[in-house]
């Protein structure tokens, strides 16, 4: 087969402990999935439908990167996660099953800017502009299922210069891994490199260049970035 040009790398993101790299397709993210955080934007919590959304594959960015300042926004945000690897491809998938489908874990940071965000939101529109953009999706090494087990707790915390802005658990969220990836699989097929953003808890706040951040979870690889002077 030939093309036009020359197709773009595939993202990827590392594995701990091995030179083999993960193959990213798609990203998933879900909003609102801990109490605290929806009511800190000012939301109502709750448990009806999740309210997913979708970063492009090759926002994806490596830990210890440092990216610029992103433009058209003055209110540029973190958002902690823990991340899902999906390692087997799946549709309409019953939550006992779920871990099967589960390659391993990373912790990702939902870069977001939060000014675009609220505009789309209050002119009922998508957020795509306020979550899509380039280098808005870090994402640690991940960590196989098989060495973590099913991850369902766990210490979630981020720094900013050092000091600590979110300190959770992923216990908190309100729709489990489980729920998240079989409400996903009903709705389109999941496939292998799929990642999913399970949500942030509360503290999120906005950043600036030179501000050097640290995301982690309890038993898997950190994750840091820096950020850079804008564009």
């Amino acid at each position: 087969m030939s093309y036009i040009f020359e197709p773009p790398a595939i993202p990827s993101v590392a594995i701990a402990g091995s030179d083999a790299r993960f193959p990213v397709r798609r990203i998933f993210c879900v909003g609102r999935n801990y109490e605290a955080h929806a009511l800190e934007m000012g939301l109502q919590p709750t448990r009806g439908e999740p309210m997913f959304f979708t970063k492009p594959a090759d926002a994806v960015v490596e830990s210890g990167s440092t990216i610029p300042y992103p433009p058209e926004t003055e209110n540029f945000h973190y958002e902690g996660e823990l991340v899902v690897a999906i390692g087997a491809d799946g549709f309409r998938v019953p939550e006992e099953q779920v871990p099967e489908m589960i390659f391993g874990y990373g912790i990702g940071i939902d870069l977001t800017r939060r000014d675009l965000q609220a505009k789309a939101r209050d002119a009922g529109r998508p957020w795509d502009w306020a979550k899509g953009f380039d280098n808005s999706a870090p994402c640690s090494a991940l960590t196989p299922i098989k060495k973590t087990g099913e991850l369902t707790s766990g210490e979630i915390r981020l720094s900013v210069n050092g000091e600590v802005r979110q300190d959770a658990d992923i216990s908190q969220m309100i729709w489990t891994v489980r729920e998240i990836v079989s409400l996903i699989s009903n709705s389109m097929h999941l496939k292998k490199g799929d990642l999913i953003y399970t949500g942030t808890p509360a503290g999120v706040g906005a950043v600036g260049p030179g501000d050097r951040l640290v995301a982690s979870i309890e038993g898997l690889p950190e994750l840091t970035l820096t950020i850079g002077e804008p564009e």
